[in-house]
């Protein structure tokens, strides 16, 4: 590739894709003794729905309320709410 007068490159689409560089993405050039590595800090690119799914696939079972309901739960989490009156 070739570097514009302002020192501007283009990273070729299959790189960005791959490393999920976007707008907004930030990366830096780091020195080593073969030349150069581009190194991406942030991404930008929103995760697929893939992601979210295969994430989620990868929690199931990880988390046990030992059969409390949700407001059993959200009361042993955040204690008993002040603001209601007796149930």
């Amino acid at each position: 590739m070739r570097v514009t007068e302002k020192g501007q490159v283009t990273i070729p689409k299959d790189i960005r894709d791959r490393l999920k560089i976007g707008p907004g993405s930030e990366v830096d050039f780091v020195a080593d003794e073969k030349g150069a590595r581009l190194v991406v800090l942030s991404s930008s690119i929103e995760p697929s729905q893939d992601d979210f799914e295969s994430w989620l696939g990868s929690m199931s079972g990880t988390f046990d309320t030992s059969g409390m309901t949700t407001d059993e739960f959200m009361e042993w989490l955040r204690g008993p709410r002040d603001d209601l009156g007796p149930r």
